[in-house]
């Protein structure tokens, strides 16, 4: 089993790049994914935001509302790390459920986030990081996504710099031309990890 952390900035293209994996046969567990199944109605995870953030963090039926908790811990360091102590291990323990199903022969690639933030480079075989340049984040952010400006900003001052990102990189995917030349750069990034498969 080959396990491969993919990590980007917001807005930098990741989750096209881990689809496109997965159309080429990875086994992609997504962070993300997860941590949103682990805040669903029901679990201990939600019970213990509420907990922790007030029940104005919910909507009226009972499902977390991202945006409002996204607009309480994204502009507070403290209230982020509370919301990461309660998300991460429950997030953890999945993944770890998931790995275990994967074939053992298979390219297991973990779509997360903030990989480099919580210094999880060496719990995987080869980084890739997808790049992309703060302005064309931003661009996508504001357009694609339709966030403001302020919040997109915050959001991509929240998260680790471009250097620090490289940095860990093994593989980097520069995402700043059409989608021709991200699936371009996947093949190669594919050939690759088969190879090392």
């Amino acid at each position: 089993m080959l396990k491969v952390g993919l990590t980007g900035g917001i807005g930098s293209g990741k989750s096209e790049v881990s689809r496109r994996l997965s159309d080429r046969g990875a086994v992609v567990i997504d962070a993300d994914k997860i941590a949103r199944e682990v805040v669903e109605p029901g679990t201990e995870g939600l019970a213990r935001v509420v907990g922790f953030f007030g029940g104005e963090v919910l909507r009226p039926d009972g499902t977390l509302d991202r945006e409002r908790l996204g607009s309480i811990v994204f502009s507070d360091s403290e209230k982020l790390a509370a919301l990461n102590a309660i998300v991460h291990p429950l997030v953890g323990a999945r993944v770890a459920e998931l790995q275990e199903q994967a074939d053992p022969g298979a390219i297991v690639v973990y779509d997360v986030p903030l990989l480099v933030e919580n210094k999880l480079a060496p719990m995987y075989d080869v980084v890739v990081v997808v790049d992309a340049s703060d302005r064309t984040r931003l661009a996508r952010l504001t357009g694609v996504r339709g966030m403001s400006e302020q919040d997109a900003r915050a959001r991509i001052a929240a998260q680790v710099g471009r250097e620090d990102r490289l940095a860990v990189a093994d593989i980097v995917i520069p995402n700043e031309g059409s989608l021709e030349d991200l699936d371009a750069r996947v093949d190669e990034v594919w050939a690759e990890l088969s190879a090392r498969a």
